[in-house]
């Protein structure tokens, strides 16, 4: 199974043909570098009492593993990464993701780049939105529009990025072994994640169009609410944000400009 995951689980080309895409065209033409939606979720898992206490994630009673994805703007998923423990904090699952070159982590090149939400560091290759902001889509219904240029940009962000949470959305809903783990053992239970996913781009690629995917393959499905060298990142990762900020910048002017 793991090598059927394998074939279908694979980066992007990291050069989509943006006059084919379905959603929001306009602003993805804005959003030019972006080639996906990076996040995180919270798998439910079975284990051993006197190893629970690491898995307990977000307070809640229950365990869980932390898992780290990667999908394209066809609810693909590129690449996914399952077993961290629930308390994890998502952005220390992404760094230590990408420290380990045997994990493969599909970097992108220097003009493109990631959505992620507020939860990763807004750096090259990582667009986040604007902290301490209003940002989920949630936040802008009921006719509440955005009125700053900030408020503006993570408006477009988030609808954007919301293709990371209806694919997750997808994904649950289709297995419910998700919501609840058998006591397998635990790299079984990281591998059943990791299954799941396969089939799911098997699915998505053969263009299956069923009750699961009719359900969140809608742009305005909202959802409430988050190889390098790492030794000589200083100055580096300095300049990397300061590229990313500027960038941002662009984005906020065009958009600001083009009144979408």
């Amino acid at each position: 199974m793991l090598k059927f995951a394998r074939e279908m689980v694979v980066p992007t080309t990291f050069n989509p043909d943006l006059d084919q895409v379905t959603y929001h065209q306009r602003l993805r033409k804005i959003f030019k570098g972006a080639v996906g939606a990076l996040d995180g979720t919270l798998i439910r898992a079975s284990i051993p009492p006197a190893q629970q206490t690491p898995y307990r994630g977000r307070g809640r009673g229950d365990c869980y593993q932390n898992v780290l994805a990667i999908c394209d703007f066809d609810m693909i998923f590129t690449f996914v990464w399952a077993g961290w423990e629930g308390v994890a904090h998502d952005s220390r699952v992404l760094t230590e993701t990408m420290r380990d070159p045997n994990n493969n982590f599909p970097f992108p090149p220097p003009d493109k780049y990631y959505l992620c939400d507020a939860a990763y560091p807004n750096t090259r290759g990582f667009m986040a939105p604007h902290r301490n902001t209003r940002y989920w889509l949630s936040d802008f219904r009921n006719d509440r529009r955005a009125r700053t240029r900030e408020e503006k940009f993570n408006h477009a962000h988030a609808k954007l990025r919301n293709v990371i949470e209806r694919s997750f959305g997808v994904l649950k809903a289709r297995f419910p072994i998700l919501k609840i783990m058998p006591p397998y053992p635990f790299n079984v239970q990281r591998n059943i994640v990791i299954a799941c996913v396969a089939v799911h781009n098997y699915l998505r690629r053969m263009k299956v169009m069923d009750d699961f995917f009719e359900q969140f393959d809608r742009a305005e499905v909202i959802f409430q609410q988050p190889h390098r060298n790492f030794a000589q990142e200083g100055t580096q990762r300095q300049a990397d944000q300061m590229f990313m900020t500027n960038l941002r910048d662009q984005i906020e002017n065009e958009l600001m400009n083009r009144r979408v």
